[in-house]
Formats: structure tokens, C-alpha cells, sequence
């Protein structure tokens, strides 16, 4: 990578292009909307998003470059920024809020938070996340251009400056959203076959498996690659295939709690996955806080000199003034000027459940958490960036000193949750504005004007994502199987562990001990974490996604480039199948809760096996192989130049 003082951007300081225009807002808050509700179902679903900066890019090369015969790569890298915006945003608020509406479910707090308690929260996180990580700018994207590689910008930089294929690399994004997007309403909608195939294994008792048939599984598992998947796969194997059978060999017929019945009784009820539902779920957020703490102790160097960094680039960005366009910031006052009133109304404003102590811990923490998260991402990627690890840290503390100045009680509990989910959509907002202003570094956009950018995402964002959590909450409830919601079951049991004692500790203590040993072996925590929480259900086709791309990977047949070329159609193609999936998810979850005559709704209606058409296990297994060959299809598929 070149040096900072010889780097040239792709678009010269001196030359004007279109940038901040009608046509790249519009774009890209209709995408930030679209990657913000995928984002946030597929987060709810599987405990994991993706990252919507390039499939925004290339979508908006599509409109722009094809449909409407625009030729400026700034314009579409203002789409991406905005675009991205709505993935990062999500990603945070899901991590968190949802433990609120668990909490209003089961009687702890009187009712769910309002729409607007939910997009003030998520605006004031986005918002301070975007202004924190403005003055650390210089310092981290261009006087460490050369150290600092900020994996998935300079990747979406790329994807920018070869954007001839544009047009052409966006009908795989748009084939992948359809295909997905129509599969998704034949399963859950129509329900023609089964999307949840399982088997409890009657010769192991206490142990199952199967597979949800689903598109956005098999797509994160083709994007996150083999190592990943089978870190997931590992942790749900050790869940359902050793304690869960432990569980019924030696606490058959005992009441352990949390449960009220026997072992026995309980598997008699609803089948093995009643043993995850009452215990694993406790064994699996140990693991995970485990591996969340674990990441940020290991990174602890990093973010000492990541924050003293920051004090410093604080320093010089009001002492700095740049007239290049390449190197034009927001002002300092108009960063100082927002950081206050946002402060001010979290304090103020009736609607936001915190206090001028609680607004003070939300500054103190936010500003250090966006300078590590800024850095870290540079270093490791978004994908790796430990932002659950910074939420339960923060929750931890935050809980403490709310219960120790006699802010306890659901009122202290809301205002922890407030506390973490500003802090979480901080962290994330920092890291994917740090990522969008390296692309732009890289192509030669206006700081300024993605700052701006980010800003405008954010607080699009932040309106859709307090109708989408209501929606499918409505639809399904958070903590169901539907909806498992693992970080904010988290989140909800760190703080009601705090504040009430209540929990079952021995339970957490395995899951805290099994990520220990984890680490001893050199096996990432996290991954194993998460697929040791969630259903085995999930982690399988997770693991055939990764299966796909590690088959492309190993051909030896094929060149280098015909292998990164396949791989990275099906990564495109895997993107546009999780969009498709969420935005089909979202539309089933608003027919749920249309009503109809006799209580029904008109999911009710749609419903094929209300008049008795159901394909089973088998369908559903036909259905998700012909799914899989689509990936083929589209992954290998020759571009016209090759042709």
C-alpha cells in the first residue's frame, strides 16, 4: 500500500464531480432502509449481519451507471455511504432494544418502549458515532494510510474504481434479492414445505438435528467462508450432541432450574429443543459475554493507544485547516456544537429514559468505544470488530454504578438497556463511517460531504428501525424461535443478573468455563460463542453455504482469477439472497398482524397447509437444493467480456 505523502485518490483534489445529489440521496436512503430491515431480521434470526457496502455499491452502479447513463464514481460511493449507514445502525439497535419489549412481554416494565423512545435512542447512537469518528480522520485514514488497510473499504473501493462491470455485477445482486426474496414466500408465506427441518434422534436421547431451509443462512455462510461456519457448527455440536444428552442421562428426573418441571417432562412437552429453550440458551450467553470480554482484553494494548490518539487528533482538527476538497472535514464547532445538543436532549427529553448521570456515562464511553472501534476496524475488519464485547462491557458498568447511586429497580434496568444501545449503534456507526471514509479516501470523494452522508443515513435509519422492531415483534415476540434475539437476551440477562441476582449462575458459569477452554485451544471465542446459543438448526446451513464457497475455492481446475471471480459473484449474489430474505420477512411479519375475520390474519390465509398442501421435511430439503444450485448458476456465470 502506498505511502500517505505519494498517494494519489482515483479523482484528483482539483477535479468537481457530482456527488451529494438528489439522485445519490435518494438512492442511497432507500437502501440504507432496505440493508437496515434485512440487516435487522437476519440479526434477530441468526445473531450475525453483513455488511452493506459493497452490495449498495454495486446496486446503485446498476441505476446509476445502466438506467439512468450517470457517470460519476462519487455519486455512487455517496450511495454506499448512506447505504451502509442503515446496515450499521441496525446492527446496534437489535443487539439491545429488543430486551425491552422482552421485558414489557413478561410483566418487568409496564409496557413496550414508544416509536419514539426507540428511533431518539437509535438517532442519538448514530449520530454521536458519526461525530466522534470525524476528527479522528486524519489521523487514522490518512497519516496511516499505509498501516491501516481497513479491509471491506478498500474492498468497496475496488468494486468502485472497476465499476465498467458495473451494471453487469448488479443483476446478480438484483437475481439473488428475487430468487430469495420469492423462496422466502413459498416457505414461510405460502408455507408449501417446511423452512424448520428437524429430527429428534430417539436412539441419543436428548439430542437433534436438522436445518432451516432458508436463503439467509446459506448466504452468511458463503460470505463469512468455511472457518467461520465451522466455528458456529462446533459450538452448536458440542450444545445438542454432549450437554444436552448430559442433561438427560444424569438430570432425567430432576427439576433443574430454571425449569419447573422434570428433564423428562420437559422433552415430553415440545422435544429436545425444549432442553435448548430452558438451558442452553443460559450455557450460550456465558460463552458468548465470555467471548465478548475475552476479544476486548486481547485488543487492550490497541485501544490504550487508539484512545490516546484520539485525544491527540481532537487536538490538531480544530488547529488544521484544509482548503483541498479531498481533505474537507466538518468544522469542529458544528462537531462540538452537535456532541452537546445531542448530550443535552438524551438528558432532557422525557422520551429517552435517562438521566444527566446516565447522558454523562453515555459521552464518556461513546467516545472512547467509536476511537477503538475506528481503529480496530482498520486493523481487523468490521466483521471481526467486537461490538458485542464494548456493549456487555459497557452494560456491566453501567448496570453497576446505576444500581450503586440507587438507580435500580425496571426504571435503572431501562436505562442500562438505553445506556448499552446507544453505545453498541455508537461503536458500529464508527466503524462503518471509518470503513465508508477510506473507500472515499481511496476514490477521491469529499469528507465533508459523506460525512454529511452518514448523518442523513443515520437518521433514516433510525425512523425504519423503530417501526421494524415493532413489526416483528408483533409478528413473532423477541426470545422466540422465530426471532431468537440472542445479543439482547444477552443484554436482558447481564442486566436483570445485576440488578436482581435472579439468574441461574451455574449455568452461565459453564458457558463462561467452555469459552475459557475455547481460548486456551486458539479457537476464536465469538464464532463458537454464538453457534453454542443458537439452535444447531441455524449453524448447518450456515455450514452448507460455506460448504458452496469453499468448492469454488479448491477447484484446481480453474485459474486464480476464475476462482476470486466465482467466489466474489457468489458473495454478491449471497448478499442480494439475505436482502431478499429480510425484505420477504418483514412483509410476512406486516401480514401477521393484519386482521381478518374469526381472529385470523392474512398470514392465516395465505397459509397452504390450513387446506391441508404441505411437501414436509422432504420438500423442504428439494426445495433448499434447487436454492443451493442457484449459486452455481449465478457464482459461475460468464460475464460478457469472457463470453
Amino acid at each position: 500500500m502506498q505511502k500517505n505523502q505519494d498517494f494519489k485518490p482515483f479523482v484528483p483534489a482539483d477535479k468537481v464531480m457530482p456527488e451529494f445529489t438528489a439522485t445519490s440521496i435518494i438512492i442511497g436512503v432507500l437502501l440504507a432502509v432496505l440493508f437496515g430491515g434485512a440487516n435487522a431480521y437476519l440479526g434477530l434470526k441468526v445473531g450475525m449481519t453483513v455488511s452493506a457496502s459493497i452490495p449498495a455499491a454495486v446496486i446503485s452502479m446498476g441505476i446509476i451507471r445502466v438506467l439512468l447513463k450517470r457517470e460519476s464514481i462519487l455519486e455512487n460511493n455517496m450511495v454506499q455511504t448512506i447505504g451502509s449507514a442503515g446496515e450499521s445502525l441496525a446492527a446496534g439497535a437489535i443487539f439491545t432494544m429488543p430486551a425491552l419489549f422482552m421485558w414489557a412481554s413478561d410483566g418487568t416494565i409496564d409496557s413496550v418502549p414508544s416509536f419514539l423512545e426507540i428511533a431518539l435512542i437509535a438517532l442519538c447512537g448514530g449520530i454521536l458515532g458519526v461525530l466522534f469518528m470525524v476528527p479522528l480522520r486524519r489521523a487514522l485514514i490518512v497519516e496511516e494510510h499505509g498501516t491501516l488497510p481497513y479491509p471491506e473499504g478498500s474492498a468497496c473501493a475496488e468494486v468502485l474504481m472497476a465499476g465498467e462491470e458495473g451494471g453487469e455485477k448488479s443483476k446478480i445482486v438484483f437475481a439473488g434479492l428475487g430468487i430469495a426474496a420469492l423462496y422466502k414466500f413459498i416457505a414461510d408465506g405460502l408455507k408449501l414445505f417446511k423452512s424448520e427441518v428437524t429430527w429428534d434422534i430417539s436412539a441419543y436421547p436428548g439430542s437433534g438435528i436438522g436445518m432451516d431451509v432458508l436463503p439467509a443462512l446459506a448466504g452468511v455462510g458463503y460470505i463469512c467462508g468455511r472457518k467461520i461456519a465451522s466455528y458456529m457448527l462446533a459450538g452448536g455440536v458440542i450444545a445438542w450432541f454432549v450437554i444436552m444428552p448430559l442433561i438427560m442421562l444424569f438430570g432425567g428426573d430432576t427439576i433443574i432450574f430454571p425449569a419447573t418441571v422434570t428433564v423428562n417432562e420437559l422433552v415430553a412437552e415440545g422435544g429436545v429443543s425444549n432442553l435448548w429453550g430452558t438451558f442452553i440458551r443460559y450455557i450460550g450467553a456465558g460463552a458468548v459475554a465470555a467471548g465478548g470480554i475475552i476479544s476486548l482484553i486481547k485488543s487492550g494494548p490497541l485501544i490504550v493507544r487508539t484512545f490516546a490518539q484520539a485525544v491527540k487528533g481532537f487536538k490538531k482538527s480544530d488547529k488544521t485547516v484544509t482548503v483541498e476538497r479531498t481533505n474537507r472535514d466538518m468544522s469542529m464547532k458544528i462537531l462540538l456544537v452537535g456532541i452537546v445538543v445531542v448530550a443535552l436532549i438524551m438528558w432532557l427529553v422525557p422520551a429517552i429514559p435517562l438521566n444527566f448521570f446516565g447522558g454523562l456515562i453515555v459521552i464518556v464511553f461513546g467516545f472512547f468505544f467509536a476511537t477503538v472501534s475506528s481503529r480496530m476496524v482498520g486493523l481487523i475488519g468490521s466483521s471481526n470488530n467486537p461490538v458485542s464485547g464494548m456493549a456487555i462491557a459497557t452494560m456491566l458498568i453501567s448496570t453497576i454504578l446505576l444500581k450503586v447511586t440507587g438507580n435500580d429497580g425496571p426504571g435503572g434496568m431501562v436505562a442500562a438497556i438505553a445506556i448499552g444501545s446507544i453505545i453498541c449503534i455508537v461503536a458500529a456507526m464508527a466503524g462503518d463511517t471509518s470503513q465508508d471514509l477510506k473507500t472515499g479516501y481511496l476514490v477521491g470523494a469529499t469528507p465533508m460531504k459523506q460525512q454529511y452522508g452518514e448523518l442523513l443515513g443515520a437518521l433514516v435509519s433510525a425512523l425504519a428501525i423503530g417501526g421494524i422492531l415493532f413489526l416483528l415483534n408483533a409478528a413473532w415476540e423477541y426470545g422466540s424461535t422465530e426471532l431468537p434475539a440472542a445479543q439482547a437476551t444477552l443484554m436482558k440477562m447481564v442486566t436483570e443478573g445485576v440488578m436482581g441476582g435472579n439468574l441461574p449462575w451455574n449455568l452461565i458459569f459453564v458457558g463462561i468455563a467452555i469459552a475459557v477452554v475455547v481460548e486456551i485451544l486458539g479457537i476464536p471465542v465469538l464464532p463458537f460463542a454464538v453457534g453454542l446459543y443458537l439452535p444447531i438448526y441455524l449453524s448447518v446451513p450456515i455450514m452448507v453455504g460455506a460448504l458452496v464457497r469453499t468448492f469454488f475455492e479448491k477447484r484446481k481446475k480453474w485459474s486464480e482469477e476464475k476462482r476470486k471471480t466465482t467466489v466474489d459473484n457468489g458473495v454478491l449474489y449471497c448478499s442480494g439472497m439475505i436482502a431478499g430474505e429480510g425484505l420477504i420477512g418483514i412483509l410476512l411479519a406486516v401480514f401477521a398482524v393484519i386482521p381478518l375475520s374469526n381472529e385470523k390474519s392474512l398470514g392465516d390465509l395465505i397459509n397452504l397447509t390450513n387446506y391441508g398442501i404441505d411437501l414436509g421435511n422432504i420438500g423442504g430439503l428439494v426445495f433448499f437444493a434447487i436454492l443451493l444450485a442457484t449459486i452455481f448458476v449465478f457464482a459461475t456465470k460468464k460475464s460478457k467480456k469472457d463470453r
